[in-house]
């Protein structure tokens, strides 16, 4: 037997769908690699960037095209090409971003400052450089933080407070672009294994061991992450936690704050004992 009746509502079109425009950010490996082939499996248009790309002017193809995130002229020329080319943009997705940390006495400011240069100022440049086109056709911002931005460990306080920035930035242009059809995203993943230890920089050998450990260890790879990621988009979440790792740590930091804290304290504990032993190593 059949039904007479019908769904008068059609399905959506997939964010991803073909003919889709999308700019990734640090899209030569990594999480920005996999979001761009991801994106693409679905018929998607992607202009793939990152800082060591071949010159924007004269990109046409495939490739990787350069946009280093932390040049105003750099942005200027993608919004160039984007209106030459396509007319708008989809979907921005600022994935560009590097690693560092670091205990209080341990970090200096330079570290401080190179972090939040290229993983807050540089994505605020992005949407600045994209707002004009967005507000005159809609579309997506999708920001990648880190679980960072809402669980904050002991020894990673510049990191902390770079992605918790990214995660207040991305929920105000939310906010404010909202009445243009604009959906901003905020990915907060937790470890997963891909090359941004690559970038790390600091003089705290001790929270580089760690963190670089915990990359490597992760059972959740970039290509898990950027599905996720795509899904997330489609669904409308505006906070995306993209591993089973990150929502679970959110939960507890929400549902039960002693047991957060706890663990916090007692990760704080571990680090001073491994710098004790680094220190003792490095000194013999």
């Amino acid at each position: 037997m059949t039904s007479d009746t019908t769904d008068p509502t059609p399905p959506a079109d997939p964010v991803f769908g073909p003919g889709t425009r999308v700019l990734v950010t640090g899209a030569a490996s990594g999480l920005g690699a996999a979001i761009t082939a991801a994106a693409r499996a679905r018929g998607a248009q992607v202009l793939a960037t990152d800082r060591d790309g071949d010159d924007l002017a004269e990109h046409e193809g495939e490739g990787i095209a350069r946009l280093d995130i932390t040049s105003d002229d750099d942005w200027a020329a993608a919004v160039a090409w984007v209106e030459r080319r396509w007319g708008a943009l989809d979907v921005l997705v600022n994935n560009a971003g590097v690693a560092g940390g670091g205990r209080l006495d341990q970090a200096g400011l330079d570290e401080w400052q190179w972090l939040f240069d290229v993983n807050v100022f540089g994505m605020v440049r992005g949407v600045r450089a994209f707002t004009p086109m967005l507000k005159q056709h809609g579309g997506h911002v999708v920001d990648v933080a880190s679980l960072a931005a809402l669980v904050h460990p002991a020894g990673m306080a510049s990191y902390n407070a770079a992605k918790a920035a990214v995660l207040a930035f991305t929920e105000t242009v939310g906010h404010e672009l909202a009445s243009y059809g604009v959906t901003a995203h905020a990915v907060c993943p937790s470890y997963f294994r891909t090359n941004l230890m690559d970038s790390l920089r600091g003089r705290d050998t001790a929270i580089a061991q760690v963190m670089s450990r915990l990359v490597t260890d992760s059972p959740v790879s970039a290509e898990d992450v950027a599905e996720a990621v795509l899904a997330g988009v489609e669904a409308g979440e505006e906070l995306i936690l993209p591993d089973p790792a990150a929502r679970a740590a959110y939960r507890m930091k929400v549902d039960d704050r002693s047991a957060y804290d706890g663990v916090m304290r007692h990760q704080a504990a571990r680090l001073e004992q491994l710098s004790t032993v680094t220190t003792s190593e490095e000194q013999a």
